[in-house]
């Protein structure tokens, strides 16, 4: 198996086969911070509208604050991950940052996320889903100038603090 990977095995399968919660009753509270990537990837004149928008400059964009809201959107998000994703136990989250960042050589929108928690589990899910949420923020806010945008690349890009390891991810 290649480095970091775990058994073949899902956690969250009773003996029988059945979804269930996964017990972390027995696990002890570690400080755990998981960090996930993102991208909106756009035509170069939307990006440039983001980008003017974000400077308070006339932008043709109708919406508002692209990255302040989808900022706001990406820590509500991770907020309420445990209502979003069936299974995801709710966490005690001590911090969420989430940055967007411009990136005109690809005409994108780099989303990073942060989050961090004192839990028995980890936050990965709480940093993918503010990732996705910020990302599905700007498609919602930009879709009126380019439908075409891409949301891509939403991965895990390292945890630490786990009692199964820390992870980072290959560039």
């Amino acid at each position: 198996m290649p480095p970091g990977w775990l058994p073949l095995t899902f956690t969250h399968l009773d003996d029988a086969g059945r979804a269930r919660m996964v017990d972390v009753g027995g696990k002890p509270t570690t400080v755990r911070t998981a960090v996930a990537g993102g991208r909106v990837s756009m035509k170069p004149d939307t990006l440039q509208m983001v980008i003017d928008q974000a400077a308070g400059r006339a932008s043709g964009l109708k919406k508002g604050d692209v990255l302040g809201v989808a900022q706001i959107a990406g820590i509500t998000a991770a907020k309420r991950a445990s209502e979003l994703i069936p299974l995801c136990h709710p966490l005690p989250i001590d911090s969420i940052e989430v940055d967007l960042e411009p990136q005109p050589e690809s005409s994108s929108v780099q989303i990073t996320a942060r989050v961090t928690t004192a839990s028995r589990t980890g936050v990965e899910m709480e940093a993918l889903t503010a990732v996705s949420g910020a990302a599905l923020t700007i498609y919602d806010m930009c879709k009126a100038v380019d439908k075409a945008m891409r949301i891509e690349e939403v991965r895990l890009l390292s945890k630490t603090g786990s009692t199964s390891g820390d992870y980072q991810a290959d560039e």
